[in-house]
């Protein structure tokens, strides 16, 4: 079918005027570990798709146990479009001060042995192998971390999201080089946490270490990608551990 150049022209303009739908990709920031490094620290924030709230949230989690911090996660989102994320994001900082100050976690920041932003395209998203201090040649084992899709959509419960479409959880494997390749799960969803939404895909993104006088903990960072009111959402969450 023949298109006359006006027409063509006309048909570019309307798709260039179309809104283009884009979710709410929450921006990472690592923040640390305590001193001992027994905890872990992470702040996500950004501008809720749809209400164009900012928020900033702050993640404080037991590295032994891998379990939150008692009184935390830290969470703000301020009702107001008018609102910055600097904003959120600094009134959150002042609540995560009476978990652990900020002047420890900027002190005892460890060491980013690995990252993979949610726009990265040609890295593994579901495994990531790292030298986890920065010495050369390496005089610790590598850090390897699998990551596997587990379908849950027929958890009970799960109707809201099952009409969405695929609704997953994950599976974190470690990978441990210097006991033959032996592995550990260090985490496996039997069911959805409410705070996570409904999630339908997960990517490693960057794996964090602590080390005094020596390697002695570390954090996976994971992307979450959930349904969202615009187009798909990101969320971050983190695994971690002691060595």
């Amino acid at each position: 079918m023949e298109i006359r150049p006006a027409l063509f022209a006309a048909a570019l303009a309307a798709l260039s005027a179309a809104p283009a739908l884009a979710g709410d990709a929450a921006q990472l920031e690592i923040l640390g570990f305590s001193k001992d490094g027994g905890v872990f620290a992470f702040e996500e924030y950004g501008v809720q798709d749809g209400s164009g709230f900012p928020y900033a949230s702050r993640y404080y989690i037991d590295t032994a146990t891998d379990t939150f911090v008692k009184g935390t996660p830290v969470k703000v989102r301020l009702d107001d479009e008018s609102a910055s994320m600097a904003d959120a994001r600094k009134e959150v900082r002042a609540k995560g001060e009476a978990i652990v100050k900020e002047d420890e976690l900027v002190a005892n920041r460890g060491f980013t042995a690995g990252f993979n932003a949610i726009t990265e395209l040609s890295a593994d998203p579901h495994r990531m192998v790292v030298n986890p201090r920065p010495v050369f040649p390496a005089i610790d084992p590598p850090l390897e971390f699998r990551l596997e899709e587990i379908a849950l959509n027929n958890l009970p419960g799960m109707e809201t999201c099952n009409s969405q479409g695929e609704i997953n959880g994950f599976r974190l494997l470690k990978i441990d080089a210097s006991d033959g390749g032996r592995t550990k799960v260090l985490h496996e969803d039997k069911t959805i946490p409410q705070s996570r939404g409904c999630p339908n895909g997960y990517r490693i993104g960057g794996v964090q270490t602590f080390s005094k006088d020596k390697l002695s903990a570390y954090a996976v960072l994971i992307s979450v990608r959930q349904y969202g009111f615009e187009g798909p959402d990101h969320r971050w969450i983190a695994v971690t551990g002691r060595l």
